[in-house]
């Protein structure tokens, strides 16, 4: 299933680079994304010079070098193993709203044309969790309050010990900016994703699962495996 996205997604940066003089793309930092993005890299024929990175989502209150930080994670499975031409990372800092606004502004420069990302235990998308999704959100990019569910989910990651050592609060592209890119590639391994997998595909669209909005992007392709696929049979 990885290799198949990290397939998919090597071509569409090909095609991409073939046609205009560069790309912008975001990334999701989970352990979902770690096959494709192993897959990834290996591909040939990219010229990730051409290629500007950003990553969908950050941790607030860790310290730099915390390797939870997903700019960090990422640094380990993708930003350092490639040449891209650039890559901003999120750095909350001590004003996370500033720097929310900041990280808008960069995106905002021009199209995003791709966005790697997963779905959570509790439907989410980036860290639009469902207290906090806004189909509508006027902002790009926010400081969000993690619920207990996605706080969670880290902890059976195997990202922190425990649920006390999740941070409370993140940086989180937003609901409308996620689907504003020309295209989605969005891998979701494993059984505990299947029930929110289950609503994504076929319960309402709903900020009671997040996910369920990519139903209406153009452009987006859903990689499952057995597990987590609700109608394999």
């Amino acid at each position: 299933m990885g290799a198949a996205a990290a397939q998919d997604i090597a071509n569409a940066l090909r095609a991409a680079l073939s046609r205009q003089p560069n790309v912008r793309m975001v990334f999701a930092a989970a352990p979902s994304q770690a096959q494709m993005l192993e897959a990834l890299c290996a591909a040939d024929g990219i010229d990730w010079g051409r290629v500007t990175a950003f990553h969908m989502d950050e941790y607030i209150g860790l310290p730099p070098e915390a390797p939870q930080r997903f700019a960090n994670w990422l640094d380990q499975n993708l930003f350092e193993r490639v040449p891209f031409g650039q890559v901003h990372r999120i750095v909350p800092g001590a004003d996370p709203d500033t720097a929310a606004a900041s990280y808008a502004q960069l995106l905002a420069e021009a199209p995003i044309d791709f966005i790697c990302l997963g779905i959570g235990v509790n439907g989410h998308i980036a860290f639009n969790d469902p207290p906090v999704a806004d189909f509508s959100d006027p902002l790009d990019v926010k400081v969000v309050m993690l619920d207990a569910q996605c706080r969670q989910q880290q902890v059976d990651d195997d990202c922190f010990a425990s649920f006390e050592d999740v941070p409370r609060q993140a940086i989180t592209l937003t609901v409308p900016r996620l689907l504003r890119a020309g295209r989605l590639f969005c891998v979701v391994p494993g059984q505990f994703k299947r029930n929110a997998v289950q609503a994504t595909l076929h319960g309402p669209v709903s900020t009671e699962c997040p996910a369920s909005i990519l139903r209406q992007h153009p452009d987006c392709t859903l990689y499952l495996d057995r597990e987590s696929d609700p109608d394999a049979q």
